[in-house]
């Protein structure tokens, strides 16, 4: 069938060249085209973008003649008025009118006649399917008004049991989704554990471009919802409701037999067993669901160019006997997608994979995902495929977005790489599987690193099942490492690196962790990046300061490693420079630091007494001055009003200072101390009202909260009980207590009961 209008209203240069792509990639309506070479006929509607003008070159009479012989169900005739009624300043009512035929015309096998059901055929399936895409794509508001129905988005999920449908329902399906305001639930679909095991790997993995829509949680676009205050409205609100249709959603998958498995196959597979039978135009016709269209037809313009080289005859004629399905002639065995093509095919396939098990790592099932990911070695195949793959060196003829350069973020390569170290950070994040990441001989020399230091080996080590971890000479975090020395000081990989590193060491301090990275450079590696490149990126520097910070917490030899590197004064100021620049990306270092700093003070050790005297970074964090400047700062650039996941860490980091010098009976006197600075910068009150309050906001936030109060206490060895402790006789009311924050702010400048809930 026809493709959609081309001339609609806002359609433009790129959708028309999108429309064209669609139309010639699906099949174009109207009989078999002339024999000749599709790419270079291709390359004659990039040029033009004449690819749609065929549908209206037929008279109605005509039309009904061949739907009658055809059996088109009217299609043609509606197609010809749509192509009236969506030009500029056409009736869009009546536009909307004739897709409404359209959609009753697909949906006609849910109607019952007499008992039986109406049929219709593939081909009319597909010509729909077809039809209210390109409608989608070139008339403004036909997607939205087709998500409202929940109905048919329901029924289009029914339409992929057929493989002649499969894309094109996946295409609008996908299109739909991204504009409808309310999330539909998988367990809605019927027979939906059916339907997705019935699935070939190849629609499975399509299919996990729609997952990743519906089992991600609907973001608002509004910043100011991704404060605290609002994260825990909406937690209280959905508590009263249930389950999101995410969490709906990510339990539906996960009932699904084989499920997960099939997604770690799929992510594990090599570029060379994805091989299959399919023709070059069932390649093409994916190629159209996976990549930006302007990337389709640069890379067919590629694939023409290479034809062109080896034979100037601009005709590929059919060998004799061969069929024409889809009125395009069968191709020579010359002209296949070439293996770099292939290799971005599965590349596509590989982002929608690891990200929709990255999503359900992070979900409520994360325990049940984590075995299962183990025992299918998701592990160990991605590090198989680590230097082929997913860290392959870019080629003179890699393929990339069409405008963009083989560094942009938008490129596939990079956005593989970015989702393959998200994966990572989640996978390692807080869970005991993260030592499936190192191959057998890592794990025994993490064995050797606690036996040497004559302390207990960690007992996740102990655990490990060796089966299921990584093979080879390097496990997956080795290699990691080898890559993230040699990235280029500008590139966008560091930021998500140093994160899945850090991942690995995060919870509790793990001694022979920390040594396993020192002993492969990586503190050196940091250091050079924060201070002899000097890095201006806030996210990487933010990164690689959290990483610093897990990597020398409570260590002895991290600290003499860094007082070796950083050698001279030059060098020290600078990175105190960094660090000063922004306590928001810095704060994390300074409380691993400052705890690490009363460790030390409390340790009768010679190797520990030299460290202490000879350190410039705990010598400077030990004098309370400094200890008072940070305290101060770190109060001050936050609110409860502007509190976010990212900077709360402020508040805990000043709290750390707090219960520290409680512990050595010197609260009063910091408190007295920042009350002194309020008055010196002519602001009384000013700083304690928002530390009383950020306290309050505190109290409300983790006394409900499982898991953050116990992150609170596995990273900084204080007990949970004693922070509750500290905060409570912080907000002691009574004026008299030498502790409470209210007996160092005057009565006039008293503000301490502001309702901070979100309204």
């Amino acid at each position: 069938m026809a493709a959609a209008p081309a001339a609609a209203a806002g359609s433009g240069v790129g959708r028309a060249r999108r429309s064209a792509a669609t139309a010639t990639a699906w099949g174009g309506w109207g009989g078999r085209p002339r024999p000749g070479n599709i790419l270079l006929q291709l390359r004659q509607g990039q040029l033009t973008g004449r690819g749609l003008v065929r549908a209206v070159q037929f008279t109605e009479p005509f039309l009904m003649e061949r739907d009658k012989q055809s059996k088109w169900s009217g299609i043609p005739q509606l197609l010809l008025k749509l192509w009236a009624t969506s030009h500029l300043h056409s009736d869009f009512v009546e536009c909307q009118n004739i897709l409404k035929l359209l959609v009753e015309i697909l949906m006609r096998p849910t109607i019952s006649i007499r008992g039986q059901k109406l049929k219709i055929s593939d081909e009319t399936s597909k010509d729909c399917l077809s039809i209210l895409y390109n409608t989608c794509v070139c008339t403004e508001g036909v997607t939205k008004r087709l998500a409202e129905k929940n109905d048919f988005v329901i029924f289009l999920f029914t339409l992929m049991t057929s493989k002649k449908t499969f894309l094109q329902t996946a295409t609008l399906i996908e299109d739909i989704l991204g504009v409808k305001k309310e999330m539909i639930r998988l367990d809605e679909v019927p027979n939906l554990s059916s339907l997705v095991s019935n699935f070939d790997q190849q629609q499975l993995a399509n299919f996990c471009r729609i997952l990743a829509v519906t089992i991600s949680e609907m973001d608002t676009g509004n910043d100011d919802k991704h404060t605290l205050l609002a994260k825990n409205a909406q937690q209280k609100k959905s508590l009263s409701l249930g389950p999101s249709a995410a969490e709906i959603n990510q339990a539906a998958l996960l009932s699904i037999p084989g499920f997960v498995e099939r997604l770690c196959k799929l992510a594990t597979r090599k570029v060379s067993e994805s091989t299959g039978t399919a023709s070059f135009l069932q390649e093409l016709e994916e190629w159209y669901t996976w990549l930006d269209n302007a990337l389709v037809l640069d890379a067919l313009m590629r694939v023409a160019n290479e034809e062109s080289e080896h034979n100037q005859a601009s005709t590929v004629f059919p060998p004799p006997g061969a069929s024409e399905d889809n009125g395009l002639p069968h191709t020579s065995t010359r002209t296949q997608l070439p293996q770099s093509m292939k290799i971005m095919h599965e590349i596509m396939y590989k982002l929608e994979v690891l990200y929709v098990l990255c999503v359900l790592l992070m979900g409520r099932q994360r325990n049940q995902v984590h075995r299962m990911i183990a025992e299918f070695k998701l592990i160990p195949g991605l590090n198989n495929l680590f230097d082929k793959l997913i860290w392959r060196k870019h080629s003179a003829s890699a393929l990339v977005l069409h405008g963009h350069n083989q560094n942009c973020d938008c490129s596939p390569d990079i956005t593989l790489k970015i989702q393959f170290l998200r994966l990572l950070q989640s996978f390692s994040d807080h869970h005991e599987n993260k030592y499936l990441l190192l191959n057998n001989q890592e794990l025994n020399e993490l064995s050797a690193i606690s036996l040497k230091a004559n302390i207990p080996e960690v007992e996740a080590v102990l655990n490990t099942d060796r089966s299921l971890v990584c093979d080879g000479k390097r496990g997956l975090l080795t290699r990691l490492l080898q890559v993230m020395k040699k990235e280029p000081a500008e590139s966008s990989f560091r930021f998500w690196q140093a994160r899945a590193v850090e991942s690995f060491l995060r919870g509790t301090t793990s001694y022979a962790d920390q040594m396993f990275l020192l002993k492969r450079g990586l503190l050196e590696h940091i250091l050079y990046c924060i201070v002899d490149s000097e890095c201006k990126s806030r996210d990487v520097l933010q990164s690689y300061f959290d990483l610093l910070g897990e990597l020398m917490k409570f260590n002895v030899d991290a600290f003499k490693r860094f007082n070796k590197y950083i050698n001279t004064d030059a060098k020290f100021q600078v990175f105190l420079k960094q660090i000063n620049s922004s306590l928001v990306d810095s704060n994390m270092l300074v409380r691993c630091v400052t705890l690490s700093l009363d460790r030390f003070e409390n340790q009768v050790d010679m190797k520990v007494a030299e460290v202490l005297s000879e350190c410039r970074l705990l010598a400077y964090i030990s004098q309370v001055p400094t200890q008072m400047s940070f305290l101060f700062r770190l109060i001050n650039i936050i609110h409860v009003q502007t509190l976010t996941q990212e900077n709360v860490s402020c508040l805990n980091t000043s709290l750390v200072i707090l219960m520290l010098a409680r512990r050595k009976e010197r609260l009063p006197l910091y408190l007295r101390l920042l009350q002194r600075m309020e008055h010196s910068k002519k602001y009384p009150g000013f700083l304690l009202n928002n530390f009383h309050n950020l306290l309050r906001f505190w109290q409300q936030h983790y006394l409900h909260k499982d898991k953050d109060s116990t992150c609170l206490e596995n990273s900084s060895c204080i007990s949970f009980s004693y922070w509750k402790e500290t905060v409570s006789i912080l907000l002691n009311p009574d004026r008299q207590s030498p502790s409470a924050l209210v007996s160092y702010i005057e009565e006039p400048y008293m503000d301490i009961d502001r309702d901070f809930t979100e309204e």
